[in-house]
């Protein structure tokens, strides 16, 4: 599993975190969804590659995930140098394969660690071992006008062998059944071990490559006419009806880790965090709680959200189409719409937020209002090109003293 994303454009959430801490959805962190359906499909031997601010996600598997079997093992992506590309994080540590077993696998998968979705990985390795092929990668439809944003798959006509593969095009043709689509690369692959192995070293000795699996190992291999696509639309998971299937966000932005948390509210939401069939993982299902319609609890009100253990609220305090995290606080008269709030954030008294993203331990003083005036909020904070605004941790000041783990409403 790749986890070394640094997560840049995530600024400031990602500031003490690797993106694939990040929480989302309440208590769950983005690595929880690859971990979830790896582990759900049976896979148990799983080494993940870590690089940026790798100590608080090392920990957090450590006490998380504990597999009965087999294991979930953190290993530096860079090894004993300098890694500069996820080819090069592969190639580094591809003697841990043979290591972590009595011989080398005949097949590997190489899976993303920050990316919103459920999928049955069965599914992909089964085709891969039916096809032969060298290389699987698993393709969600997209817009064509988002091909710049992803690795774009092209196919033979009516067939699943990748005829090209080309890393963030300008300009691409549409599918053959729908123009105004192409198939982008999900960013997960179920690899033939010996041809992984011969493509990372002939990768390594090229003076020119970048070293990614996307841009250098994938072409290389499609070249060869080796590469499949897994269509993602056609991966069953058990517990997800017609309306979730083929529910994939890549929460890379800002903009998008906002629109992302508001699939999940309501009370038909685009995404849900609760499937017994298919579990998050067991620290996080049976710990959410969505309201749906109203609640109200002493005077305060909750609407469409979900909440996180140590969840207070003060009198009057309300909250609508939102996602508090673990720990937070709303005093009195507090007001929050379509907002996000990560952990330990204590909102003041009278104060009113509307689509906001609040970071972890933030103090917003009371009486502050932010999301009704877009000069203002501009002047303040960051804000996202559709006026999302964003409140760091340097924007007011931290919680000086942990919140109760207890859930408690008040």
């Amino acid at each position: 599993m790749l986890a070394g994303g640094e997560g840049k454009r995530l600024l400031p959430l990602t500031q003490d975190h690797a993106k694939p801490h990040l929480r989302f959805g309440g208590t769950p962190r983005l690595i929880d969804f690859v971990l979830a359906n790896l582990t759900n499909a049976g896979y148990s031997q799983i080494l993940v590659l870590t690089q940026y601010q790798s100590r608080s996600l090392d920990d957090y598997m450590a006490c998380a995930w504990r597999p009965a079997s087999g294991y979930i093992r953190p290993v530096p992506a860079g090894g004993r140098t300098h890694c500069s590309g996820t080819a090069q994080a592969l190639a580094q540590n591809l003697h841990l394969l043979q290591a972590q077993t009595s011989r080398m696998p005949e097949h590997v998968m190489v899976f993303g660690a920050d990316h919103v979705y459920r999928m049955d990985p069965r599914q992909m390795v089964a085709q891969h071992r039916e096809s032969g092929a060298d290389v699987t990668v698993a393709a969600i439809r997209q817009p064509v006008g988002l091909a710049r944003h992803f690795g774009v798959i092209e196919c033979v006509p009516g067939s699943r062998r990748v005829d090209r593969f080309v890393e963030k095009p300008q300009t691409c043709r549409g599918l053959p059944d729908a123009p105004d689509q192409i198939h982008a690369s999900m960013g997960n692959y179920v690899f033939r071990t010996e041809a992984l192995i011969e493509a990372l070293r002939s990768d390594a000795l090229d003076p020119f490559s970048a070293h990614d699996i996307g841009a250098n190992i994938i072409p290389m291999i499609a070249g060869d006419g080796h590469a499949d696509v897994h269509e993602f639309a056609d991966n069953l998971v058990p517990g997800v009806d017609e309306r979730q299937r083929g529910y994939w966000r890549d929460v890379g932005t800002l903009q998008a880790y906002y629109d992302a948390h508001l699939d999940l509210l309501g009370p038909e939401p685009a995404f849900s965090l609760h499937n017994d069939r298919w579990p998050l993982g067991h620290r996080h299902d049976p710990a959410l709680a969505m309201l749906l319609g109203g609640q109200r609890t002493h005077s305060a009100a909750v609407t469409d959200s979900i909440l996180s253990p140590g969840l207070q609220l003060g009198s009057r305090a309300s909250m609508s189409r939102s996602v508090a995290g673990p720990r937070v606080l709303l005093e009195s008269g507090a007001r929050v719409e379509d907002s996000v709030l990560l952990d330990g954030v204590r909102i003041g008294a009278g104060a009113q937020l509307r689509r906001a993203i609040v970071d972890q331990d933030v103090v917003v003083p009371a009486g502050t209002v932010v999301g009704f005036d877009a000069e203002e909020d501009e002047r303040r904070f960051s804000v996202t090109e559709s006026g999302v605004v964003v409140i760091s941790r340097d924007s007011f000041g931290l919680a000086e003293r942990p919140m109760p783990d207890q859930a408690l409403v008040r």
